[in-house]
């Protein structure tokens, strides 16, 4: 399973997808306002992490009068763990590099 490229929109995406809970679950339209993008880049992204395993998807059981059944989005056990370790790693590679040449 390979890691998807980490840009900023993905990020944005992941970072949706770890703050969701049981009672606050992810899907398509709240991820876009949440990650403030649009959906021409969430869905892709979203298309690209269940393409490795990263996350699973699942149609809403009971759909409310007047929509269509949202389509909820998680992380698997491996894809939170993955996007746990590959924000932080990228967290700590970003603030390393700029706190180096400080105080001494």
């Amino acid at each position: 399973m390979t890691a998807p490229r980490l840009t900023k929109p993905t990020i944005a995406v992941l970072e949706v997808l770890l703050a969701a809970t049981d009672d606050a679950p992810a899907w398509g339209l709240s991820i876009c306002r949440d990650a403030d993008l649009g959906s021409g880049t969430v869905y892709p992204i979203l298309d690209r992490l269940l393409e490795r395993g990263w996350v699973t998807s699942r149609t809403e059981a009971e759909p409310h009068p007047g929509r269509p059944p949202r389509r909820y989005y998680e992380l698997t056990g491996t894809g939170r763990h993955q996007a746990t370790q590959a924000l932080e790693t990228r967290k700590a590679r970003r603030f390393g590099l700029g706190l180096t040449g400080g105080a001494a």
